[in-house]
């Protein structure tokens, strides 16, 4: 029986624990849980999110009144998508590996096993309620793990019918949803997990890394940032502004790798932000009041969000920015319109941390170590991207910048592949998933040597004496 069902009491500290020792009760016979048996849990756990393809963009619009197509190229597809490459690849993942056995110790042979961490902690996001959560759940339940799922507060209707799917598809005593606001959170992050993946802010993520080292957990921390876009004098101008906007714009730049500012050269500069423009007018428009009322466009998560973002923004142009496109805001629908400056100051306060909502500054740059300069003096972003026909310029951008993740004359599309990893660097997060980094991620890869036949390192036991230097000085040649 789950202690924790939805329509009742916030859930208290004792039942948070008695959940987590059924699952601790659980874990051991996860362990030995075949490729078949988790690829059959994965294949109802995608069954359940066909079934509920409605109720999820339903879900979804109440909480954020985003447009079905979005919800369901953003959230349900490359949830699916990873579904199905996580069936397709389980059983290699799983296999034991083989690697070399070095001459020293001829005799027996390596492996690296991959075992499930045990006990895992999801507290997953508002911006992307359903991929955020499901995405990193199906990987720690591939992986074999018991899991416990806390849905952000700020968006109820997805967190209930993310619990009232996963009870459907999982028993509580091997994965759980459990709703409710900060106080349940923190009664969490007390319980002594194996693992913790946490997606949100970098000072939340500092608080959760801090619990974790409480009980020596291992974290995945997927945070944010300033992530930038810099466009060169050879870019395609046209493409990059339509690209950008698209990246930065959809749900209603409430995205954790939307890119943050743009970086332009001096010379295109004022063409880019025409450009820009004009895609804007093409996505949502022709004025600002079809662009606040658009069907395409989301809403802000709630009324605070829209009042940061108007006084960062009033701040920005009382500083000197100038006001390309957009400004206007209506409180009821809490939107903003798209929101285009230029010429902005790097030290306005549009530019002192992660924007998350639908205004893009533009600064310019003289030359490309200018550009590098701006990046290498914040903190590590979660994604950077470029645009440019230069191979040269694309090279120097990304050996002498850092970033979780890039995309080069395209924004986001890195996220698609499940071939590469998601994560961040430094003040952007640690650890990554997707693909079979998500299955690593939450799991340990042990290390496993076999004696087969007798070895040689039996000449370093002791006691010590010329035999020993003898072997030790056949070891030095051996090694060069």
């Amino acid at each position: 029986m789950n202690p924790l069902a939805p329509n009742t009491r916030s859930p208290q500290a004792e039942d948070l624990r008695t959940l987590f020792d059924m699952q601790q009760a659980t874990r051991w016979s996860l362990v030995s849980t075949t490729a078949e048996e988790r690829k059959a849990k994965l294949k109802r756990l995608a069954g359940a999110i066909r079934s509920r393809r409605e109720a999820i963009g339903q879900a979804i619009r109440e909480d954020f009144r985003k447009h079905a197509d979005e919800t369901e190229l953003t959230e349900i597809s490359p949830t699916l998508e990873e579904i199905g490459y996580a069936i397709r690849h389980l059983d290699s993942w799983m296999r034991p590996r083989r690697v070399p056995t070095p001459l020293t110790i001829a005799g027996g042979t390596s492996r690296i096993r991959y075992e499930p961490k045990g006990r895992v902690l999801i507290l997953s996001p508002w911006n992307y309620p359903f991929f955020l959560a499901v995405t990193p759940l199906m990987s720690a339940v591939a992986a074999g793990n018991c899991v416990i799922l806390r849905p952000s507060d700020k968006v109820p209707q997805t967190a209930r019918l993310l619990h009232e799917l996963i009870a459907e598809v999982f028993p509580p005593t091997e994965v759980a949803v459990v709703l409710g606001g900060h106080a349940v959170a923190d009664a969490l992050l007390e319980l002594p997990f194996d693992h913790i993946l946490f997606t949100g802010s970098t000072a939340v993520g500092r608080k959760v890394m801090a619990a974790a080292a409480v009980h020596l957990a291992s974290v995945t921390l997927e945070l944010g940032g300033k992530s930038p876009a810099v466009v060169d004098e050879t870019a395609d101008l046209a493409a990059a502004a339509e690209r950008i906007a698209w990246g930065k714009f959809i749900n209603a730049g409430q995205t954790c790798v939307a890119p943050d500012y743009v970086l332009v050269q001096k010379g295109v500069a004022e063409r880019l932000a025409g450009l820009i423009g004009k895609t804007i007018e093409r996505f949502y428009g022709p004025g600002e009041a079809e662009r606040l009322a658009s069907d395409s466009l989301a809403s802000l998560v709630d009324g605070r969000s829209l009042t940061r973002l108007e006084a960062a923004l009033g701040s920005t142009i009382a500083a000197g920015a100038v006001l390309v496109t957009g400004g206007q805001s209506d409180r009821e629908r809490r939107r903003l319109a798209p929101t285009l400056l230029a010429d902005v100051p790097k030290d306005s306060p549009i530019m002192a941390e992660e924007i998350f909502g639908p205004v893009l500054p533009l600064l310019s740059y003289d030359t490309l170590d200018e550009a590098m300069e701006i990046i290498r003096a914040r903190p590590k972003p979660l994604a950077m991207y470029l645009f440019s026909r230069s191979d040269r310029n694309i090279e120097r951008l990304l050996t002498l910048t850092t970033s979780g993740g890039a995309t080069v004359n395209n924004t986001i599309l890195h996220l698609a592949n499940p071939n590469l990893p998601f994560g961040g660097v430094g003040e952007s997060g640690m650890g990554a998933y997707h693909g079979r980094f998500g299955f690593e991620t939450f799991s340990h890869a042990r290390a496993v040597y076999r004696q087969r036949f007798p070895t040689a390192v039996r000449m370093l036991y002791p006691p010590y004496g010329p035999k020993t230097r003898r072997f030790l000085g056949f070891l030095r040649r051996l090694s060069g």
